[in-house]
């Protein structure tokens, strides 16, 4: 039997076919998000960028797992739904929220909270087959605490403010930020969180700056106060992440997660080798 998981975020899509717990094949395409594209646009993708790389194989798909950004609401659901479905032809299709993907690869059947600590951040309590509890993600401007965009977002209030230390403030004008190109950004182009999130590059230069430690652990101490800390009996759960952040700020999770009194488990960067392996065990 063959199946086809796929991971989607805004930007790219990784599809993996297995066939019982053997990788056949592993494509990625463009990202899908239904709340920037219809059903049309996702079936033309599929249909130039998936379908060439799978077409032997077609036929013998009996199932799609596709977990998906923006996959929040059962009329998103079926837009991706009936992207897919023009195309593979595949009678069953689940399609399912990425907040699924992280919790099924972070802890697999076993409960936990499962968190993505990303451009944006979100939580969950799972109970090893379903998520029962979440604290709603609000975006950048409410939310996202201990996402490279909380990150990026403090580290800027810091600087319009001149607060930071000369020698950072220095070394991050001269890489060609200033407060016009700063405000353009932000106020004036698509998608003003992946430019915050995007200064992490600059800020992980400087990780070893007391300053900035303390910026980036207190973002953290943020994600745990304002949503890991609104669970059922938190603080027994193990805390797990997903996401680029999480993963190359660890040292700073634990301190922060120390600090709030909370134990981290798994901590990986993309959830892809988890759900195969979910997947894997439950083929």
């Amino acid at each position: 039997m063959y199946i086809l998981i796929a991971d989607s975020g805004s930007t790219k899509t990784d599809w993996i076919l297995l066939k019982g717990n053997h990788i056949v094949k592993e494509v990625f395409t463009i990202g899908f998000n239904p709340y920037f594209q219809n059903k049309d646009q996702i079936s033309n993708a599929i249909y130039a960028q998936l379908l060439p790389s799978v077409a032997e194989y077609v036929e013998k798909i009996s199932k799609v797992y596709y977990y998906g950004a923006g996959c929040s609401n059962e009329d998103n659901c079926k837009i991706v739904k009936q992207g897919i479905s023009n195309i593979l032809k595949v009678k069953d299709i689940y399609i399912s929220h990425d907040l699924l993907a992280a919790s099924r690869a972070l802890c697999q059947d076993k409960p936990g909270i499962a968190g993505i600590l990303g451009t944006g951040s979100n939580s969950a309590l799972y109970d090893g087959e379903k998520i029962i509890e979440n604290v709603p993600s609000v975006g950048f401007m409410w939310g996202d605490h201990g996402s490279g965009a909380s990150i990026g977002n403090k580290f800027l209030t810091y600087y319009f403010h001149d607060e930071l230390p000369r020698e950072i403030k220095n070394a991050f004008e001269k890489e060609g930020y200033h407060r016009e190109e700063i405000l353009n950004n932000v106020y004036k182009k698509h998608m003003p969180s992946k430019y915050l999130a995007a200064l992490s590059l600059f800020i992980s230069k400087h990780k070893t700056n007391d300053f900035v430690k303390s910026l980036i652990v207190s973002c953290f101490e943020e994600f745990f106060t304002y949503q890991i800390s609104k669970y059922t009996d938190a603080k027994k759960h193990l805390v797990n992440t997903v996401g680029s952040i999480g993963f190359n700020y660890k040292e700073f999770l634990e301190i922060a997660a120390k600090n709030k009194g909370y134990t981290l488990g798994t901590i990986i960067k993309s959830p892809l080798e988890g759900l195969v392996k979910f997947h894997q065990n439950h083929n």
